[in-house]
């Protein structure tokens, strides 16, 4: 087990509240809770499912790219798991990724990240998990039609067995396909971070797992404080990679009993938080994301101190998404 700290020149030990209010402020739909083997979600957070779900800059990125790139219907049982996947223009078979959506279901940027991986030489695959689950049998986007909250209500509301039951199908047949090698590793972002590390002790032979500001399995019940599940841990045999945010303390927190248990259990679990880097830097980080300030209030010297802040924020995020993107690449190269 291995945890560490990545401190860019900008770091500063003890960052000004402002700055962690300032990050908050930003990803404030991003810090929904993510949901434990038990999927719970906080019901205090708002959702606002259109703003999270649309996101122009990343279709845009999307549309220029030169890979293949194609929905397919993904067979569970009596379920259709709707899945984009993106092949990478090599020449011998490749490594596939599974990739699980942040709690703001199928996006735009979920879409672009996925072709992301494929420009690294991955087939990458992004189910949408909430397929069937919408109006006339849609998804994410029937689904987020209905109200802004709906999409968060409707994750909120899947149960652990079907989430497993869609990821086992989607990884066993991006595994048979033609142009894979047959192994598979699974990514996930917030929501899809937690998830990520769940799938990790339904899917034994998973070369790795990459769980982005997400948490480990937990055994405790709604309300009550963050317990291990470490019986469900026991059950993993790769590696699993964390990829955290120093201002993400909801998830930080979370860090020192999993990697307690992590090493009690003799698995493998290696982290690296971010300096400065506030929860959902892989998205807010994006160099073709635009930068949100906040807006003035009037108080020139309070909207000079938010600006600062938000600005030493936007630089920690895009430092800490290229720096993660790094680590993820270098990682997926040696399975």
């Amino acid at each position: 087990m291995k945890v560490t700290v990545s401190r860019g020149p900008e770091a500063i030990a003890g960052r000004p509240l402002a700055i962690v209010t300032m990050t908050l402020l930003l990803v404030a739909g991003a810090v929904a809770q993510d949901m434990s083997a038990h999927h719970h979600m906080d019901t205090n957070a708002s959702v606002n499912g259109e703003a999270e779900i649309v996101q122009d800059w990343a279709k845009e990125r999307l549309a220029k790219s030169p890979r293949h790139r194609e929905w397919v219907k993904v067979k569970n049982g009596n379920r259709e798991v709707n899945s984009f996947i993106v092949y990478p223009e090599v020449n011998k078979k490749a490594t596939a990724v599974v990739v699980i959506h942040e709690i703001f279901g199928m996006t735009d940027w979920v879409q672009q990240l996925t072709d992301e991986l494929a420009e690294a030489g991955y087939i990458a695959i992004a189910p949408d998990l909430l397929s069937g689950i919408g109006p006339n049998g849609g998804g994410t986007a029937e689904i987020t039609a209905t109200g802004n909250n709906a999409v968060g209500q409707a994750i909120r509301a899947l149960p652990p067995d079907q989430i497993a039951a869609d990821l086992n199908a989607v990884a066993d047949y991006v595994s048979k396909l033609p142009a894979a090698n047959g192994k598979v590793a699974v990514g996930g972002f917030c929501w899809g971070g937690s998830q990520s590390f769940f799938f990790a002790t339904r899917r034994p032979t998973l070369k790795a797992a990459f769980v982005f500001y997400g948490t480990a399995p937990s055994n405790s019940a709604q309300g009550q404080p963050y317990a291990v599940d470490k019986t469900a841990l026991g059950q993993i045999n790769g590696p699993v990679y964390g990829f955290d945010a120093e201002n993400d303390m909801r998830v930080d927190a979370t860090v020192p009993p999993t990697s307690d248990a992590m090493k009690e259990l003799q698995k493998t679990y290696d982290i690296v938080t971010y300096a400065g880097a506030g929860h959902g830097f892989m998205r807010a980080g994006e160099p073709n994301a635009p930068p949100n300030p906040p807006a003035p209030k009037g108080d020139p010297d309070a909207d000079k101190k938010a600006a600062d802040a938000y600005a030493a924020m936007d630089r920690a995020n895009r430092k800490a998404r290229n720096d993660a993107w790094v680590r993820w690449k270098a990682i997926l190269a040696k399975l």
